[in-house]
């Protein structure tokens, strides 16, 4: 594999390592089929707590930010693309971008892909797959449901913004919301609540389905989770606990956004 150039693929990371493998590896695989072989696609987390835990349970390094930078440099490599598997461009995105600043001099060429939910076109995209992925359930009383994280930065409007791409399509069954921001749970049963659905789907609207979705989102124990507040409510509900990872059109944008940032690096945008 050609070390002169690296492209690092850059997620949070999970503790579960069959999430890993569905939604993170399946990213960086569709990343390399459409690199080539010219690329070395490298794996780094952002999140140290993940990377020690699964140091200690699973005996696997994975290189944080810092380490995967200071090797791509000792291994010679001229070019360097960071594509991150964020969602939008928040504070994790900018930490990234200014990581990358400080090491600008380590190499000749460098270039940041974007994150998933960057362009209107990626709305559109992900919508469009989000609606493939629950066609099959779409019945008129089932409310569709997706779970995101949220953010305390602006970027946290991506949420409203998918919503509204949702409602511009004409589904009006699908309803987005937040764990940490807004819309809150709160804002989606109350809107979930104004129609005469019978049953609620629910899904998480994040790269992989890790913490958030096993006890934020499914947990039958924790009385405040989604899944038990839309019972309370009477819905039957479901939740899929599945990450978009696992979406070949949201792994393709990935791939797509790493292309274009490969081709600005090497001119021929």
């Amino acid at each position: 594999m050609n070390s002169e150039n690296v492209l690092l693929v850059v997620s949070f990371g999970t503790t579960s390592a069959e999430s890993r493998r569905l939604n993170i590896g399946s990213v960086e695989q569709a990343i390399q089929e459409t690199a080539g072989k010219s690329w070395n696609v490298r794996r780094c987390f952002t999140s140290q707590t993940i990377i020690n835990i699964i140091s200690r349970k699973e005996q696997i390094k994975i290189d944080n930010i810092s380490e995967a930078l200071e090797k791509a440099a000792s291994d010679g490599a001229r070019n360097l693309v960071v594509q991150p598997t964020h969602l939008m461009k928040g504070l994790e995105y900018d930490k990234l971008c200014g990581m990358l600043s400080e090491y600008g001099d380590s190499f000749e060429k460098v270039a940041a892909g974007d994150p998933l939910l960057t362009s209107d076109e990626d709305f559109l995209r992900v919508a469009d797959a989000l609606i493939e992925a629950s066609a099959r359930s779409e019945d008129g009383e089932t409310a569709f449901v997706f779970m995101g994280h949220g953010t305390e930065a602006a970027a946290n409007g991506i949420y409203s913004k998918m919503q509204n791409v949702f409602s511009n399509k004409g589904m009006c069954d699908y309803f987005v919301g937040t764990v940490e921001a807004e819309p809150s749970l709160n804002d989606v049963i109350k809107a979930v609540g104004e129609r005469n659905y019978k049953r609620v789907v629910i899904r998480p609207l994040m790269l992989v389905a890790g913490n958030h979705a096993i006890n934020d989102m499914a947990s039958r124990d924790d009385p405040g989770s989604w899944y038990s507040r839309f019972r309370a409510e009477g819905y039957e509900t479901v939740c899929i606990i599945e990450g978009l990872g696992q979406l070949e059109a949201v792994r393709n944008i990935y791939a797509d956004h790493a292309d274009r940032a490969i081709a600005s690096l090497t001119g021929q945008l």
